[in-house]
């Protein structure tokens, strides 16, 4: 049962006119939340005194710089809306705790609620924003607040299995945005020792962070435990405890008719392009009677980040003038039709939009994924001394020994990368852990457009392990792009089938495993060679599986393990690329 908000509280706001831009600003507006925590939130409005359409972006980085740092709240207020920014509860002017993403869906709830309700407001709202911020727009909608008509939420997940975790993984990231993103602000709150200024956090992250990223057991990291408690809660809940099911989206679709634009990119963090498609899916199938679904799918080149959409380069890979949008007017133009009810051609707009790389070029569809065929390229085993084996669309042979590899938690595969974006991981080829498969050079070019599965046939002398199965573009010249972020090409075999719960391996026993959640569009050039690399780590992105059958949430025994991965044909280990014709 929803609860009724409490008007705004009698603290004053200072109000700012700001005569050269046309638009009022009302600082700090206290908003009082169900449970009685005030959280602030800045508000700016067009000055004539009619009711407006409101827009609200809700922020854990702190209003202020949100209000300098991007152009579309000017924008909007231009448009004809009001805007309201708000520090999420526990951050900068906002009262309370706070535990990412644990209170936004009532938070959100009451905000909107109370947005609707101000006398410059004609009770339509919408929300937008990019990770974070289009996270809470998610929690709040499946809430079901009334007057969300029309929401962006860009890049962001639809489940905590491919957010916190990866697919049984532990996503490692996470230590570096509290550390960066958080941990700060918390210590001038506290007055508590270590780093406050930007300088000083990235200055202390240079030098502590190896050992922070290193550290097993998980739980044992002491450097974010006076910061960030709820860290340490979260790594206390396994991948398939049912206690995650507060930040589950995928089995909450029908809570919203909020209109919904779908943003994400091919080199966004992982969760990104896997929530922006699942999302658009989920809406479109809770939706079967409603001839306008009132939800669309954009699917860019970009790496995480609203700055990004507006560059041609992703990584070391360039995309061409083509690959940049503009972001705030993609956002005020779904909120102009959905909010304003204007006919700007957005209604006649397939649902679908998406970059074909490699192309570098716009495609449009009534659906995702686009209509392909699904092909089988097999694993081959090394011929002789060839270094790599290959990759072909014809089956295995009958008999084929085994490829077997070490791995050692102690020494994992390493991403040499730091930065999102396409990078050139040839290097990888040459460790003794990394298994490579490559076509032949292709003799014209092959579009690949939607989810791709990897099934892998393998053993292990261990408990359990992480499959990785990547997906690169390697060119004439031996350049090896991967075509998406890490995260998405991995399973732990352990949760290989979720809804049993964890199961540890029979050493010895063969098992056809695979990460089925890839996803992209890209070209391979003629001349261009398809690979696949078969790891069973990829460090410091995700966290090391110990191999001993224990967890590295709670353990820090490992184990070296021998891999052997099968290519014959009672065992055809592939790939299944969605080849477009």
């Amino acid at each position: 049962m929803k609860l009724a908000l409490a008007a705004v509280l009698t603290l004053s706001p200072y109000v700012i006119a700001q005569p050269s831009s046309g638009f009022i600003t009302e600082r700090d507006v206290a908003i009082l939340m169900r449970d009685a925590v005030v959280l602030r939130a800045d508000v700016l409005r067009p000055k004539n005194e009619a009711r407006f359409p409101v827009l609200v972006y809700r922020t854990p980085y702190g209003k202020h710089s949100a209000e300098r740092e991007y152009s579309t709240f000017r924008h909007a207020v231009e448009r004809g809306y009001v805007v309201v920014i708000q520090d999420v509860r526990g951050r900068y002017a906002s009262d309370g705790e706070f535990r990412p993403y644990e209170n936004e869906g009532r938070d959100g709830y009451d905000t909107i609620e109370w947005a609707a309700k101000q006398t410059w407001s004609n009770g339509d709202v919408g929300t937008f924003g990019l990770s974070y911020p289009g996270a809470v727009q998610w929690l709040a909608a499946v809430e079901n607040p009334l007057h969300l008509k029309a929401m962006v939420p860009a890049m962001t997940f639809s489940t905590p299995k491919n957010f916190f975790y990866a697919w049984g993984t532990w996503d490692m990231s996470w230590i570096e945005w509290i550390w960066q993103n958080i941990a700060a602000d918390v210590r001038i709150k506290k007055n508590s020792p270590g780093p406050r200024t930007e300088k000083e956090v990235m200055s202390a992250w240079k030098e502590q962070s190896p050992k922070m990223l290193a550290t097993v057991p998980l739980n044992q990291l002491e450097s974010l435990r006076h910061v960030a408690p709820y860290y340490y809660d979260w790594l206390s809940h396994p991948f398939d405890d049912p206690w995650w099911d507060w930040a589950e989206l995928r089995n909450k679709y029908n809570r919203t008719n909020a209109a919904v634009l779908n943003l994400s990119a091919w080199y966004d963090d992982n969760y990104g392009p896997e929530g922006a498609t699942t999302n658009f899916n989920g809406l479109l199938t809770s939706r079967p009677a409603e001839k306008d679904k009132q939800t669309h799918l954009l699917l860019g080149p970009w790496v995480h980040g609203v700055d990004s959409t507006a560059k041609t380069k992703s990584g070391e890979r360039e995309f061409s003038l083509a690959a940049a949008i503009d972001y705030d007017e993609t956002i005020l133009r779904w909120m102009d039709h959905y909010l304003r009810g204007i006919n700007n051609g957005e209604e006649n707009e397939k649902p679908v939009r998406y970059f074909v790389m490699g192309r570098n070029e716009w495609r449009d569809a009534d659906a995702w994924p686009p209509a392909s065929d699904r092909k089988n390229y097999y694993l081959i085993r090394p011929v002789s001394n060839e270094p790599s084996g290959t990759l072909s669309s014809e089956p295995p042979p009958a008999q084929s020994p085994g490829l077997s590899f070490v791995s050692d938690p102690e020494h994992p595969v390493v991403n040499d990368f730091s930065s999102s974006g396409a990078h050139n991981y040839r290097k990888l080829a040459d460790r003794d852990d990394v298994l490579t498969f490559d076509s032949l050079p292709l003799e014209s070019d092959l579009e690949i457009t939607g989810p791709i599965s990897a099934r892998i046939f393998l053993s292990c002398d261990c408990r359990d392990l992480d499959l990785w199965a990547r997906l690169l573009d390697v060119g004439p010249e031996g350049t090896a792009f991967n075509l998406m972020s890490p995260g998405l090409d991995v399973q732990r075999a352990s949760y290989r089938d979720p809804s049993k719960g964890r199961e540890l391996l029979t050493p010895g026993k063969v098992y056809e495993l695979g990460p089925e959640t890839l996803v992209t569009s890209n070209v391979f050039l003629k001349g261009h060679r398809i690979r696949v690399q078969i790891s069973a780590s990829f460090f410091p992105n995700f966290s090391r599986n110990l191999q001993s059958g224990e967890l590295e949430n709670t353990s820090a025994k490992t184990k070296k393990a021998k891999i052997t991965v099968y290519t014959d044909r009672e065992h055809p280990s592939r790939v299944i690329l969605p080849v477009v014709k």
